[in-house]
């Protein structure tokens, strides 16, 4: 597919750096500085990728996220120099696809934007496997395979697994997990870090030193795409 994306940041020097970048991967890149002038680039130039800044001059970025994510099949990608795990966190929970600190690395945003890509693509039909080097999840199935053997896992690891590759490479907030593992997004924390080290206790090689489930600390866990992951292998 051919992405359409918005940079939605009050930063000149930001829409200098990455139009040039993101017009040479077959990207149709725009620019915007502001809430209002965002909204409307995306509405009329149906974008469905928007890399968005919280601090803009007429409104917090985070209050746009569902107004993006109601123009239909857009994914955000939010680039901010708030660097608090409770902004992240509150991003994340308001629909953002992923968050990356500013200043940032441009191969790691582009990474990010290939998975944000992939995501895209595999929404419509809604994917039944996921499939990495070494990691299979047949979800019609619930059947779990680590390098061909079938893994065993309990209900509520299988439902942190299914929830985490949902959305591979895509960071999943504590309260999204909760909701997936007990139900309820308040539940105490502890229970989802001790069922996390079970999970790499089954799946990695070293989970002293994990590469599949991954911890954004204070916010989330990441299950590595199917790409990184198998860099992390070949490492």
């Amino acid at each position: 597919m051919t992405l359409r994306i918005l940079i939605l940041d009050d930063e000149p020097a930001i829409a200098r750096v990455l139009q040039p970048v993101l017009t040479a991967t077959g990207s149709v890149v725009f620019s915007a500085a502001s809430a209002v002038e965002g909204l409307r680039v995306a509405r009329e130039n149906a974008v469905n990728l928007v890399l968005l800044d919280l601090g803009l001059p007429d409104a917090d970025g985070k209050d746009l996220i569902s107004n993006l994510r109601s123009l239909g099949e857009v994914a955000v990608i939010v680039i901010s120099a708030r660097h608090q795990e409770s902004e992240k966190v509150a991003a994340l929970d308001a629909g953002a696809d992923d968050y990356v600190d500013k200043p940032f690395n441009i191969d790691e945003l582009l990474a990010r934007i290939r998975a944000a890509e992939r995501r895209l693509v595999s929404q419509t039909p809604k994917a039944e496997i996921f499939e990495s080097e070494d990691l299979a999840i047949d979800f019609r199935r619930r059947e779990v395979r680590l390098m061909g053997d079938e893994v065993k896992l309990s209900p509520k690891e299988y439902d942190l697994l299914r929830t985490l590759a949902e959305h591979s490479g895509q960071v999943v907030t504590h309260r999204r997990l909760l909701l997936a593992g007990w139900g309820d997004p308040a539940a105490d924390a502890q229970y989802l870090r001790s069922y996390i080290a079970l999970l790499r206790q089954k799946l990695e090689e070293d989970p002293a030193e994990p590469r599949l489930v991954l911890t954004e600390l204070g916010v989330g866990y990441r299950l590595a795409s199917p790409e990184t992951a198998s860099s992390h292998r070949s490492s």
